[in-house]
């Protein structure tokens, strides 16, 4: 027998496998995902889909990458939706930071146009684009602890509605020309974003009610950051409910982080009673 010629082809097929082991793991993650999809679509007799934005490995460097909404997502979720029946309902499970206005935009008028029952899931959190996209649902079902945001746009790294505010109350003379154009980009976009929040509103609350309410989703009533609770969300007259299934928790816990930094929590992943870990042996 030739050892070397033994060792030889293990080094390579460890090789091989080394480089192969994180696309047949992510094949393995779409594959999961993709049944939890069709057990949740079967179960609520509706189509599924997924606006999740984590951050992920994406090669074999290990390279994490924070997404956001953009015209990608528009496109493909544009895309689901031209593919379902006028029909059958649409179940959108949401969990991002934001992102452009224009992609958050086109998929919150699709979704408005949709003849059946249009329900977002919001498991975590949905801010900025991500609240833009669910108010254009007849459901809104939040997880008890889960956020929606403000919809205020910004202009480069500057909230639009302090840059009118700017403005307003510092002598012209002794602001830049650049300042200016960006307030006047700012005072267009406070109109459209409210413009169109009003629209998205109009399903649920009276004219006025959805003027009030666009104001202070879009208007800079707060930060940027500002969490927007379940019980705020319904003080508001969104249409919000916290009837989450448990299938919803499944799917997220399919996106996971990144490995590549030491989790920053940890715990023992079982349901826990008043009499101490229920499930059986860890």
């Amino acid at each position: 027998m030739d050892i070397g010629g033994v060792i030889n082809s293990l080094f390579w097929l460890f090789l091989i496998f080394t480089f192969l082991s994180p696309y047949l793991q992510r094949q393995a993650l779409e594959a999961a995902r993709t049944r939890q999809i069709l057990n949740l679509e079967k179960k609520r007799g509706s189509r599924v889909i997924t606006l999740i934005h984590r951050q992920e490995a994406i090669n074999l460097l290990g390279i994490p990458v924070v997404r956001y909404i953009d015209v990608d997502d528009s496109e493909e979720i544009l895309r689901a939706i031209r593919l379902t029946d006028p029909n059958v309902p649409i179940d959108l499970i949401l969990h991002t930071p934001g992102g452009l206005v224009l992609a958050a935009e086109q998929i919150a008028m699709a979704l408005l146009k949709h003849p059946a029952k249009v329900t977002v899931f919001v498991p975590h959190y949905a801010m900025s684009g991500g609240t833009l996209i669910a108010l254009a649902a007849d459901e809104i079902v939040m997880d008890e602890n889960a956020v929606l945001g403000p919809v205020d746009p910004q202009i480069g790294e500057y909230p639009a509605a302090s840059l009118v505010a700017l403005v307003k109350t510092k002598p012209l003379e002794k602001i830049e020309d650049a300042t200016l154009i960006q307030a006047d980009i700012a005072a267009k976009a406070l109109r459209q974003v409210g413009q169109l929040v009003e629209t998205l509103l109009a399903k649920h609350l009276d004219p006025e009610r959805a003027a009030t309410t666009a104001g202070l989703l879009s208007q800079g009533t707060w930060t940027h950051d500002y969490p927007i609770t379940v019980g705020e969300a319904k003080g508001l007259g969104l249409p919000v409910s916290t009837t989450m299934p448990q299938e919803v928790y499944a799917l997220m816990a399919l996106y996971p982080q990144t490995q590549a930094r030491r989790p920053s929590v940890q715990y023992i992943p079982l349901p826990y009673g008043k009499g101490g870990r229920k499930g059986g042996r860890v």
